[in-house]
């Protein structure tokens, strides 16, 4: 069932959980999963993100749903020097993998390079060809960004994209700007010339996108959510606004209503 244009209530499905960053996880051969998807997941965390950003949801994931197994978790220093911790044990299929930026607070184009040095690594290590992304906030911008360009021969392709509250149109609150101050704000402010460029050029043919927004998200509000809409062709974006004006920016990564958004748009759908 397509999610297009489409507004959910409340939360519901199963029960609540927490946090996340991006994960290669590998799915054993003695073990029975649901879904085996076969492209890795790649997680991306936004804005003053942490390991925790996805670490719940992936918990989740694995250990709940059984919709896979983590893999691998990338470090990036803030000189930009990849450390890998594989946690496959040997195992083969990459199905979830975590990137941690130890600076999260660099600019849309130094994080975008990291994350396509972190892709194209594993690429060269795992012969990975193709991934899918899933970003929350500024990681959904990051990721925006490495899928218009990078792409070239030397880094994986992207099949299937997650954004969840990502403002595009930037953050429209003033006192927002008067706490922080670095690189990623700016970036982050309405009109700055890091999103206009995110509007230059035209957005691959073939990628199916997710936007998820809530309405109890004050950072990342759904006008600015919605702004995706002038970059990605009408015909490979879903757009999904949770009615909930309790569901805040911080905690869209630990909805299960959320998991379950995802886990249709990127495993069960592309099944049938």
């Amino acid at each position: 069932m397509s999610l297009k244009k489409k507004q959910l209530t409340g939360i519901t499905f199963i029960s609540l959980a927490v946090v996340g960053v991006v994960f290669l996880l590998y799915v054993p051969d003695n073990t029975q999963s649901e879904y085996e998807p076969g492209i890795p997941t790649v997680f991306v965390h936004g804005y003053k993100g942490t390991a925790n950003s996805f670490d719940f949801m992936l918990n989740r994931f694995e250990n709940k749903y059984n919709w896979g197994n983590k893999a691998i978790v990338y470090y990036v220093s803030a000189s930009g020097k990849v450390e890998e911790h594989n946690l496959n044990k040997g195992r083969k299929e990459p199905t979830f993998i975590q990137v941690v930026f130890q600076n999260n607070r660099a600019s849309f184009a130094t994080t975008s390079f990291w994350l396509a040095s972190v892709l194209q690594q594993l690429k060269e290590k795992y012969e990975v060809e193709k991934v899918n992304l899933v970003g929350h906030s500024m990681g959904g911008i990051v990721s925006l960004k490495y899928i218009k360009e990078y792409n070239e021969k030397a880094y994986p392709s992207v099949a299937n994209f997650v954004t969840i509250g990502s403002p595009y149109d930037g953050i429209y609150s003033d006192a927002y700007f008067r706490i922080h101050h670095d690189p990623a704000a700016e970036d982050l402010k309405p009109q700055s010339n890091a999103l206009k460029r995110l509007r230059e050029g035209e957005f691959p043919k073939g990628i199916n996108v997710l936007s998820i927004a809530s309405t109890g998200d004050t950072v990342a509000v759904p006008e600015s959510v919605h702004a995706l809409r002038s970059i990605i062709p009408s015909n490979q974006l879903e757009e999904v606004v949770i009615e909930d004006p309790e569901l805040g920016h911080s905690a869209l990564h630990e909805n299960v209503q959320i998991d379950q958004l995802i886990h249709s748009f990127l495993w069960q759908d592309r099944e049938q």
